[in-house]
């Protein structure tokens, strides 16, 4: 998935600012795909040289001005045509994988610690998913395609968090049982 077409999903539920949909990626979309507010500007740049999106500013008295975007008609068929692609796995990018491909050459003890952490960070996020499924979307009605398919995605979320929750412990307990004499790398300088 490009940028792009995140923001062109954020912009078919409604018109937003360019903060208000950074604002979006922090607290939704964010969770599956990750831009910053200055990507997020020049990616809503492309998207209306494109004719995807449109723009409206909005006077304020008391404040600046501001730009509203919303999705055109040709931005609407764009999405149409890209959720038609199919997409392979996102390929894994991970420099804690790396580091476990090469654990007799590296801090083990250390690695151990960054697994807790991330442990620690994924029951975070799985405690704030499960949050969001009870406050937002206890009453979701079934014909409701966008709610459906929001609600899909954060199940997908549950599912990719407890994985990774169960993997981290299993990590942290055959870690932890090594013999002490291999918990720092023999190589080190």
């Amino acid at each position: 998935m490009a940028l792009g077409e995140a923001i062109l999903v954020c912009l078919a539920e409604e018109p937003l600012t360019g903060y208000d949909l950074a604002k979006s990626f922090d607290t939704s979309i964010g969770f599956f795909w990750r831009a910053d507010h200055q990507q997020i500007y020049r990616e809503l740049k492309r998207l209306k040289t494109n004719g995807w999106v449109a723009d409206e500013l909005v006077v304020q008295t008391s404040r600046p001005n501001k730009r509203r975007y919303s999705i055109t008609p040709d931005g609407r068929a764009h999405l149409i045509a890209w959720s038609r692609e199919s997409h392979p796995p996102a390929p894994v990018k991970d420099d804690l994988m790396v580091k476990l491909y090469s654990l007799a050459d590296v801090d083990i003890d250390s690695v151990r610690r960054q697994i807790v952490d991330r442990l620690d960070g994924h029951r975070n996020r799985l405690n704030l998913y499960e949050r969001i499924e009870r406050s937002v979307y206890r009453d979701t009605p079934e014909d409701d395609a966008g709610a459906v398919g929001r609600l899909l995605g954060l199940r997908a979320g549950f599912a990719y968090e407890r994985a990774w929750i169960r993997w981290c412990e299993d990590a942290i307990e055959r870690l932890s049982a090594l013999p002490e004499s291999t918990l720092t790398s023999s190589h080190t300088p």
